[in-house]
C-alpha cells in the first residue's frame, strides 16, 4: 500500500485506486494528480492499495479485497490483512474508491444506501448514474461509512485512467479539497455542477447468475431497461429471458466469474 498525503493536520478526506490489480486507472490518476504537487485548502490522504496485485497485473494475490473489508491484521491471506490496514487509514474520512469494469463505459457512482454523503457529493461528480447496492455490498470497501465508489470505465483503457483522474479532481472540489477551477475543454467529462434530478438512482434487487459455460453473450446495454420476456443473455448459446422487468447493473459477458451481472429497479433521481 502506497500513501500520499497532502496538506497539512489530519485528513479527513481519502482517495482510494487499485483495490484490484487488474484496474489500474486508479493508480495513475493519483500519481498523476500526486505528481502535479496540486495546492489543497484541507488535507487529503491517496492510497494506492493492493500495490502487489498491481505489479503482478491480477486482480489479487489471495482474495478480493474488495470482498475482504473490514478485515483482520492477522488474517492468514493478503488481502484480508490489507484490507485491516486501509480501514484503519480512511477511519473518519469521507472516502472515494476509484474502480474500472468491463460493462460499461461512461462513470457512474456506487454506495450502500444513500444519505448525505451521496446526496452533497453525486450532484458534483460528472455521473448520471448511482447505484444502491444495500445487502449486495457485503465485505466491500463502501460497506465503511462516508464512502462513495466509482467505476472509472472500461477496465484497462486510456479513457478510464483518464476519467479517474478528472473524477478525483471533482470529488476533491466537492470536498473543498482543493478550489481551482476547471477550464471549459480541459476534461472529457461534463464536471459542471448538475441539479440533483440528473442523477438516476437505481437499487440492487439480485444477482443475475450464469452458469460455467464455454462463450457468454449479453444482448443489452446497462441502465437501459429490459422488459419482461426481453432476451438478456446467452451462455453456450442456451438464451435467457426476463421473468420481470429490469435494469441492468455491471452486466457483461466476461466481468464476472459466476454473475452475468445485477438487476436493478430505478427508483427515482437523487433529488
Amino acid at each position: 500500500m502506497r500513501i500520499y498525503e497532502l496538506g497539512e493536520g489530519t485528513p479527513e478526506v481519502a482517495v482510494v485506486g487499485s483495490i484490484h490489480g487488474d484496474e489500474p486507472c486508479g493508480a495513475s490518476a493519483i500519481d498523476r494528480f500526486v505528481a502535479e504537487e496540486p495546492t489543497v485548502d484541507r488535507p487529503v490522504k491517496l492510497i494506492i492499495a493492493n500495490e502487489e496485485a498491481l505489479a503482478e497485473d491480477v486482480r489479487y494475490i489471495d482474495e478480493d479485497l474488495n470482498r475482504a473489508f473490514p478485515g483482520d491484521p492477522n488474517a492468514e491471506t493478503h488481502e484480508r490483512r490489507l484490507a485491516a490496514e486501509v480501514v484503519r487509514e480512511i477511519r473518519g474520512c469521507t472516502t472515494f474508491s476509484l474502480h474500472s469494469t468491463q460493462s460499461y463505459a461512461k462513470p457512474f457512482a456506487l454506495v450502500d444506501s444513500v444519505g448525505a454523503v451521496a446526496r452533497s457529493i453525486c450532484p458534483h461528480l460528472p455521473v448520471d448514474e448511482l447505484v444502491e447496492t444495500s445487502e449486495f455490498a457485503g465485505g466491500r470497501l463502501i460497506d465503511h461509512a462516508h464512502t462513495i465508489e466509482v467505476e472509472c470505465g472500461l477496465q484497462g483503457t486510456p479513457d478510464a485512467e483518464e476519467n479517474a483522474y478528472w473524477l478525483i479532481r471533482a470529488f476533491l472540489a466537492a470536498t473543498g479539497v482543493v478550489s481551482a477551477p476547471i477550464e471549459a475543454g480541459e476534461s472529457p467529462l461534463s464536471l459542471d455542477r448538475r441539479d440533483e434530478d440528473d442523477v438516476n438512482v437505481y437499487r440492487m434487487l439480485e444477482c443475475i447468475p450464469k452458469e460455467p459455460a464455454d462463450e457468454y453473450d449479453v444482448f443489452v446495454n446497462n441502465f437501459e431497461r429490459v422488459e419482461e420476456g426481453d432476451r438478456f443473455a446467452a451462455a453456450d448459446g442456451e438464451v435467457f429471458t426476463a421473468d420481470r422487468a429490469f435494469y441492468p447493473v455491471l452486466l457483461s459477458a466476461y466481468g464476472y466469474e459466476d454473475v452475468f451481472g445485477y438487476a436493478a429497479d430505478h427508483i427515482g433521481t437523487l433529488g
